[in-house]
């Protein structure tokens, strides 16, 4: 059993719906719009998969749709009650066993009982009860976020010991228990676990999806930060010492691709917002990148333009996104072809 690194072959891309019930009613509208871009840019090229609360109304998101020129036929509307739109975090992990596929549905408790989680934990579940998948959908016991682990597709998983090891995931489990839970659902060779690096706002607990991405089996995209100033220089200087360290399993350095740290952000209540330029989408034709109209937003495009060779990268303007602590990665869950039913 393995599992699918991000740029294997997708049917569709998994998502949940913003609603006036969620903690994204302040930016609606805005948010609204940002997934009905999402949804053309996506739609072009491959199908999507959207859970959709009941209190919604389906019509005119459909027109608003409709209007932009996504391509209806790929969207599939599940009608799901969802907490919030994270789907990184609650939707199935796909792994490969001896030729099958399976969807892993880990546990989601709302990174550590921060925010209401009950929904949304069950929302594999039901789309897997309206037969959507045509993989099996396996529980699992661990409690695990999609943003949480980073796989190179040779062997190696790569994830942070804030955001595994905290206490407020799987309290009982030892780290050995927990790196070996990982080894065993993934088939992983190695884990390497990076002590360093985490941005403020962030209320994931450092995951990795916001701070270091595998874009191959031998490039890592991290984010770097240029200014002495900031105060996440000395971390995600060190965070960049450790990867200059990691070795694949086949005992090779992998080759790191800087993305800057956008300049700093702050909300009305004086909060830091988590930007990063990490936080992309790989989908079978583009390579999505969250930006934020800021001055980096090109040097971080030019940095991945090489790393992609067979895909576009393009931007797409997430500030909404960062109002509620995350970015395009963390919305969305590619399912590997063969998954969708």
């Amino acid at each position: 059993m393995t599992l699918l690194p991000e740029w294997a072959p997708q049917d569709a891309i998994q998502l949940a719906w913003p609603h006036s019930h969620s903690d994204w009613a302040p930016w609606l509208p805005d948010a609204t719009q940002l997934y009905v871009t999402l949804c053309r840019m996506i739609s072009q090229y491959q199908q999507l998969l959207i859970a959709v609360d009941p209190t919604v109304d389906l019509a005119t998101v459909k027109a608003q749709c409709e209007a932009v020129g996504c391509i209806m036929d790929n969207i599939h509307w599940q009608l799901i009650p969802t907490n919030d739109t994270w789907a990184r975090d609650h939707g199935p992990i796909t792994v490969s066993r001896q030729g099958e596929l399976q969807c892993l549905d880990f546990q989601f408790n709302g990174w550590g009982n921060k925010f209401s989680w009950q929904k949304d934990n069950n929302i594999s579940r039901q789309i897997a009860q309206a037969n959507m998948f045509a993989a099996p959908l396996v529980q699992q016991d661990l409690v695990l976020e999609g943003g949480s682990i980073e796989w190179d597709g040779q062997g190696t998983l790569m994830t942070t010991k804030k955001c595994l090891l905290n206490p407020n995931r799987n309290p009982t489990l030892s780290a050995e228990q927990i790196e070996n839970a990982l080894i065993e659902a993934f088939n992983a060779e190695q884990i390497l676990w990076l002590t360093h690096g985490d941005l403020l706002g962030d209320d994931t607990d450092a995951h990795i999806d916001t701070l270091a991405r595998f874009c191959s089996p031998n490039h890592i995209a991290y984010v770097k930060c240029f200014d002495e100033t900031d105060v996440h220089f000395p971390e995600l200087q060190a965070m960049e010492a450790e990867l200059t360290k990691a070795r694949n399993f086949q005992g090779q350095a992998y080759q790191l691709v800087p993305l800057p740290l956008p300049p700093a952000r702050f909300n009305q209540e004086n909060d830091r917002l988590p930007l990063t330029y990490a936080n992309f989408l790989i989908t079978n034709q583009q390579v999505i990148v969250p930006i934020y109209g800021c001055e980096t937003d090109q040097q971080a495009l030019d940095q991945l333009v090489p790393v992609f060779p067979d895909r576009k990268v393009v931007g797409l303007d997430c500030s909404v996104l960062v109002e509620q602590f995350g970015s395009l990665h963390c919305i969305t869950m590619q399912l590997p072809k063969g998954v969708l039913a």
